[in-house]
């Protein structure tokens, strides 16, 4: 039977509020001896205490959780190894929720994390437009940083990239490489971060005389199976592409598979550039050009940020 707090008030012959005040380092009007005494059977049992109780009296439970999308895209074990390691610094542990992308599994592990009395949420949303929730969720009070999916609100804090930029920077590389047919394997087109690459890639485009072929653009889901069965369907209908934009790492992964299926050299007959600069990524051959997005800097910056939140400091809204 666990050891409670009641057995150890009991043992040191002294009330259990006298025994809660020295296990939450509040000890004015505490003698040294009871002190020492009460820390030594907490020691010697093994006391734990329940961390929601003892949050009901510090109103922080010293926990935070961690909502990310799809749990087998490496770039989101690189932001949550972020977020732990940061947080683990300033003594938080981490509750980590994976939501598939599913809208209605988000809004489940909100209301679980709440339960849980977490003191703040990190999450990159799959809410496609639709941030009611989110909005609820900051109105009850919960210190809330987003992630990766921007979401505009005045009221929401937030760690984001420039997709925009990232997605005119790949495909300024290729042109600058020469290729003038460059398609495009973008992410879901309800995804902010998804549509902001897309548009960086047809100002690539337009900046550089070249017109925008929607035949050259296939929607993908940010999967693997999606670079596959997308750059199978530009090849068939577009013989003359040289040059595949991937927007994340695990598509460019699916296009070096097809392209390779179909006798085609990387890069001497196609090029590809990717997206995210996921460790995977380095041992491609030839290894794969992508535009870096720093996930483990990006979870450390966020779980600070969730942490000033909670203990009452100022931030900037977007970083």
């Amino acid at each position: 039977m666990a050891v409670t707090i009641k057995d150890i008030a009991k043992l040191a012959n002294v009330s259990i509020t006298t025994v809660s005040r020295v296990i939450n380092n509040k000890t004015e009007g505490v003698s040294e001896e009871t002190r020492n005494r009460i820390l030594q059977l907490v020691k010697e049992l093994g006391y734990q205490p329940n961390a929601i109780a003892r949050g009901l009296v510090t109103k922080k439970t010293k926990t935070v959780g961690l909502i990310i999308p799809d749990i087998s895209n490496p770039f989101f074990p690189d932001i949550a190894r972020g977020v732990e390691d940061s947080a683990h610094i300033y003594g938080y542990n981490v509750f980590l929720c994976n939501t598939d992308d599913n809208l209605e599994k988000e809004s489940e592990y909100i209301n679980a994390l709440k339960e849980k009395y977490v003191d703040g949420i990190i999450f990159t949303s799959s809410a496609p437009s639709n941030y009611e929730h989110i909005m609820e969720l900051i109105k009850s009070g919960v210190p809330v940083i987003m992630m990766d999916r921007r979401i505009e609100s005045e009221d929401i804090y937030g760690v984001f990239i420039d997709n925009y930029e990232g997605g005119y920077l790949a495909t300024k590389h290729l042109i600058d490489l020469g290729h003038r047919k460059i398609a495009c394997i973008t992410g879901p087109l309800n995804v902010r971060n998804a549509r902001e690459r897309l548009a960086g890639y047809k100002k690539g485009l337009l900046e550089n005389g070249l017109e925008v072929d929607e035949e050259l653009i296939f929607e993908g889901d940010y999967k693997i199976n999606s670079g596959i069965v997308g750059t199978e369907k530009l090849l068939n209908n577009n013989k003359d592409i040289t040059a595949i934009f991937a927007c994340n790492d695990l598509m460019a992964y699916g296009a070096y598979k097809t392209i390779r299926s179909y006798g085609y050299k990387i890069p001497d007959d196609i090029s590809i550039v990717g997206f995210d600069d996921i460790q995977l990524s380095q041992i491609l051959e030839p290894q794969l050009t992508t535009i870096r997005q720093p996930a483990y800097d990006m979870g450390l910056t966020a779980a600070r940020m969730l942490i000033k939140l909670i203990e009452g400091k100022k931030l900037n809204k977007k970083i």
